[in-house]
């Protein structure tokens, strides 16, 4: 699998060490990265995939971080937790995380019925798998049974958590198209729709804004720092945005440091 190959490495120029800090300043600290490979994170409507950008995203800044001194690691979930990377440093511990990515191609299993992801079976896999406090990022698009919330929540009593979000736009609005076969990338089921119907349109973008609404506040409740990464936008200038938001953030802690004493 070459997915490797199309991770353009020069873009690491444009992050400066001022920008990896804000993620680990402590090289001790180790950084995993929980990872959401289920097949609905193959869906794109343009020119990338989910799970491109997820790949993208955790190329570019495992490499940063391991470059600056610090470990990575990585649970990576497809239909079930399978495949766990401990922490290491080191560029050819970076190509082995993003190989494992890889391995779980996007026409996995796709002859099997896998129903809805359970995030939360990963997310209490990776409050056990992690007994030393770390920054975790968790990299998915959260379409998944409910129930995840709770063992979020739980993993950022622990550990500095930062959700991850991937999408794209057309899970937000449908342009008018016609008749067109919607599927559930999860279930494989698939319905016909008319997005002609500018009524149907406008009842999809609701439903979605309600959707996005309840996740970002799901989010906050759970006390993590989010980042929304769709599929058009530009990797980099999404990661210093984020940096930089989390720099004002630290900034605005009180001195007792954030959320208090860890459990």
């Amino acid at each position: 699998h070459d997915d490797v190959r199309h991770i353009d490495w020069n873009v690491t120029a444009r992050l400066q060490q001022p920008h990896v800090r804000v993620f680990t300043e402590d090289r001790e600290m180790a950084a995993w990265f929980v990872l959401d490979l289920s097949r609905s994170v193959d869906f794109g409507s343009g020119t990338r995939a989910k799970r491109e950008i997820s790949q993208g995203f955790v190329g570019v800044l495992a490499r940063l971080l391991t470059r600056h001194g610090n470990r990575v690691g990585a649970l990576v979930y497809g239909t079930d937790l399978e495949h766990v990377l401990p922490p290491r440093s080191g560029r050819q511990h970076v190509l082995r995380l993003l190989h494992a990515m890889a391995r779980r191609a996007p026409e996995a299993k796709a002859d099997k019925a896998q129903g809805m992801t359970r995030l939360s079976d990963l997310l209490r896999s990776a409050a056990v798998m992690m007994p030393r406090r770390a920054t975790v990022f968790v990299v998915s698009d959260f379409l998944s049974e409910p129930g995840w919330e709770k063992p979020l929540g739980q993993l950022a009593q622990r550990h500095e958590v930062i959700a991850v979000r991937l999408f794209d736009p057309l899970e937000l609005e449908l342009p008018d198209l016609g008749l067109v076969p919607l599927r559930d990338a999860e279930t494989g089921e698939q319905l016909w729709v008319d997005t002609h119907d500018r009524g149907f349109r406008k009842r999809f973008a609701r439903i979605a804004a309600e959707r996005e609404q309840t996740l970002r506040d799901a989010l906050a409740r759970a006390g993590v720092d989010a980042l929304e990464l769709s599929t058009d936008d530009d990797l980099v200038e999404a990661i210093v945005r984020f940096a930089d938001m989390r720099k004002r953030r630290v900034r605005a802690l009180p001195a007792a440091g954030p959320r208090g004493a860890a459990a």
